[in-house]
């Protein structure tokens, strides 16, 4: 009785120890973390060769260089104005007629007393150019002291553009004959240099170009046209499209991120030269067209690491 008392025992022990030893190795697979490897999916590109050419974009503003105000002779009250804002006028024309206030008190009586003395009183202001009238201040009724601006007539034989200049890049421009200037609608208008401003403004550092044009419509002032201005002659280079090419925060190191299988990246520095049109020339190393260089899923993404190609 007592034997069986014990064996009973031990194994009511046995039983514990083995369900203890299980509950631990349980609880240990449990904190035992798995961490599967990181794959970013990508799209790709490669290397092409197109012509391209130093350039840079630089704004020029059409404008009138000449303006002539129209300026009240004399104290008193406007008869007519024969012109309209807009409306051209011609060299010689009848703007204002302006009659004076001691005409206007006695004049009438002067005529009565003497009539052969013929005295009226009005003096009349004619165009000193031939333009359109971009401004008009006074109407007839108006009375006016001597010397006040009654208009202004824009010459329209002054019309140029004035092109915004780094002086940096004078010697690209200035030695030219003509240049192009390409406007909002994609017009093209051919400008010659007739010289340039002798100030430069001090915080663009910019230096205004004068650009005679001859266009056969009206264009209108203030309009922004752009030039492009050639640094070098084009040329037939390899180059990547900008997004491929990454860069750090200082701008001073540049690489491409290439796949060297078909689910591993590699990080490639490289040498960047001409930038147009979204195009970045790679001057080194020398890609193939065969070489897959990835284009987006690029930024961020660490040497040697495990992409997925998918399709753009």
């Amino acid at each position: 009785m007592y034997a069986t008392k014990n064996y009973l025992l031990n194994a009511l022990l046995f039983s514990l120890i083995l369900v203890t030893g299980s509950c631990s190795n349980n609880a240990a697979s449990d904190n035992v973390e798995v961490s599967p490897g990181t794959v970013t999916p990508v799209t790709i590109t490669s290397v092409k060769d197109i012509i391209l050419a130093d350039s840079v974009v630089l704004n020029a503003t059409a404008t009138y260089m000449q303006k002539w105000v129209v300026r009240a002779n004399a104290t008193g009250y406007i008869q007519s104005a024969n012109l309209l804002l807009n409306e051209n006028v011609q060299r010689g024309q009848t703007l204002f007629t302006i009659k004076t206030k001691e005409a206007v008190s006695l004049g009438n009586t002067i005529n009565q007393l003497d009539s052969s003395f013929r005295f009226s009183g009005i003096n009349t202001i004619h165009s000193n150019k031939t333009g359109f009238v971009s401004e008009l201040n006074h109407q007839p009724g108006d009375y006016v002291q001597d010397g006040d601006q009654l208009a202004i007539i824009t010459d329209t034989h002054s019309f140029v553009f004035l092109l915004d200049l780094p002086y940096e890049l004078r010697k690209y421009v200035l030695g030219k004959k003509s240049i192009q200037i390409i406007l909002p609608d994609n017009e093209q208008l051919t400008g010659y240099i007739s010289g340039d401003m002798h100030t430069i403004d001090p915080s663009s550092q910019m230096q205004k170009v004068i650009l005679q044009v001859s266009p056969n419509h009206p264009v209108p002032e203030n309009l922004v046209g752009r030039v492009v201005i050639l640094k070098n002659n084009e040329r037939m280079v390899p180059v990547l499209l900008k997004e491929a090419v990454v860069s750090n925060e200082m701008q001073d190191e540049f690489w491409v991120m290439k796949l060297s299988s078909d689910s591993l990246a590699v990080k490639v520095p490289v040498k960047k030269g001409l930038e147009s049109n979204g195009w970045i020339e790679i001057i080194s190393p020398q890609f193939s067209p065969t070489d897959k260089i990835i284009i987006t899923g690029n930024y961020g993404l660490e040497d040697s690491s495990k992409v997925v190609v998918i399709k753009p």
